[in-house]
């Protein structure tokens, strides 16, 4: 039996992106048909023919999967225009915390999916179980990162810049 291979876009080369490269190119499942990196000197190690130079280019690669992995700033520019062309792999769910984000999102009428890990929140399942059962009256989640996992821009940037680095500070709060 012959197994056609699933088309992966992977969008973002850190840590995360070389990884799932390394996982997907030896496996007879998947094809890896473009990475992007926002910094094209990280893309060294990649076949250059696999390198996407372009991201408005992405749909010309055909992909049936695009992963993205790289910022939430890409999911917002991007995420609908890779809705429209293939399967979507949202590894930067942050990007869904903005509301208009999220609706346009679901507004897209396509018959691609979009896929947003839960891995990152540990007990999502066991909390979803507890507000099923009626036993969830509410809910206050606290995630915290060291500064320098943050590849942030803007105002965020800003914000995090002008901070006292030895206390605690709230970028995102809803």
């Amino acid at each position: 039996m012959n197994i056609i291979p699933k088309r992966i876009g992977v969008v973002g080369y850190g840590s995360l992106g070389r990884y799932l490269v390394k996982e997907l190119k030896d496996d007879p499942a998947y094809k890896i048909v473009f990475v992007w990196n926002r910094t094209a000197d990280n893309l060294v190690d990649i076949s250059p023919d696999l390198i996407l130079p372009d991201l408005n280019t992405f749909s010309d690669y055909t992909p049936d999967l695009i992963i993205e992995v790289a910022h939430p700033s890409i999911s917002e520019k991007f995420g609908t225009k890779f809705l429209q062309h293939a399967d979507f792999f949202a590894g930067s769910p942050t990007a869904f915390a903005l509301k208009p984000f999220e609706d346009e999102m679901r507004a897209v009428s396509t018959p691609h999916g979009v896929y947003i890990p839960a891995g990152a929140l540990w007990g999502a399942g066991d909390i979803k179980k507890m507000a099923d059962r009626g036993n969830l009256e509410s809910l206050r989640i606290t995630m915290s990162k060291h500064p320098s996992s943050f590849k942030l821009t803007g105002e965020l940037f800003e914000k995090l810049e002008q901070s006292d680095p030895s206390k605690a500070i709230t970028l995102y709060d809803g």
